[in-house]
């Protein structure tokens, strides 16, 4: 599990890919995240500015967050229509004197 000081930037990204594993775009995109009290977020592509399909590639989407509080950190990226998939991962705050 990758580890960042509080106050980093986590950058939390997915790459779709079609049956025949090339890479292509979902018709929608979500991304949830669940901080380590227990609050779930979702945003979604075209509404929420925080989700962005990144330039450099067909379905490369990412969130940026900077957590402020320690802990486990899970997150999920979900896509429907023309690339049925989700992905889950987590990553870990760690604690601060400051």
């Amino acid at each position: 599990m990758n580890k960042y000081n509080k106050g980093s930037q986590v950058k939390c990204s997915v790459t779709f890919s079609d049956a025949a594993g090339d890479a292509a775009d979902p018709s929608a995109v979500v991304f949830r995240y669940k901080d380590p009290p227990g609050v779930i977020r979702l945003y979604t592509y075209g509404v929420d500015g925080e989700l962005v399909k990144d330039e450099t590639g067909t379905g490369i989407y990412y969130v940026n967050l900077t957590p402020a509080v320690h802990g486990k950190w899970h997150y999920r990226f979900e896509g429907t229509g023309a690339v049925i998939a989700a992905g889950e991962s987590q990553f870990e705050i760690n604690r601060s004197v400051f």
